[in-house]
């Protein structure tokens, strides 16, 4: 495996899961959901912090970061939400075991570990503020 791909891989991702959630959140504000908004917000706060930390490592490393600035379509609608979502945070957590079991330094370890972590409560919960600061 060849980690700066590999973790750029998942930074996309990461990102592509944060706008899904996003995505989520204004629907449901539109709706006037406070509670339901308050919940896709804390997965997407969750989901962006993981973009950050893999950003910091890969430039860390010394890697030239991908352009994630472009607007993705997202197809994310609160009607079914809760089975898209579990097939994406499943994915997720397949990702990081799969990343974990190659080779990498220990602070890339520990972050991906980390990050898989919260994953998993996700899948579990399909709910966020699993991360710390």
């Amino acid at each position: 495996m060849d980690l700066i791909p590999a973790l750029e891989e998942a930074r996309a991702a990461e990102k592509a899961q944060a706008h899904f959630y996003r995505t989520l959140a204004a629907e449901a504000e539109g709706r006037g959901d406070d509670a339901m908004s308050e919940r896709f917000n804390e997965l997407h706060a969750d989901e962006q912090h993981h973009v950050s930390r893999l950003t910091a490592r890969l430039l860390e490393l010394g890697a030239d970061l991908a352009d994630l600035s472009q607007p993705l379509p997202s197809s994310a609608r609160m009607d079914g939400w809760e089975a898209a979502a579990s097939i994406r945070e499943e994915r997720e957590v397949s990702r990081y075991e799969q990343l974990l079991q190659g080779q990498m330094d220990d602070a890339t370890r520990a972050l991906l570990a980390e990050i898989l972590d919260t994953e998993r409560h996700h899948a579990a919960d399909l709910g966020g503020k699993w991360t710390t600061a």
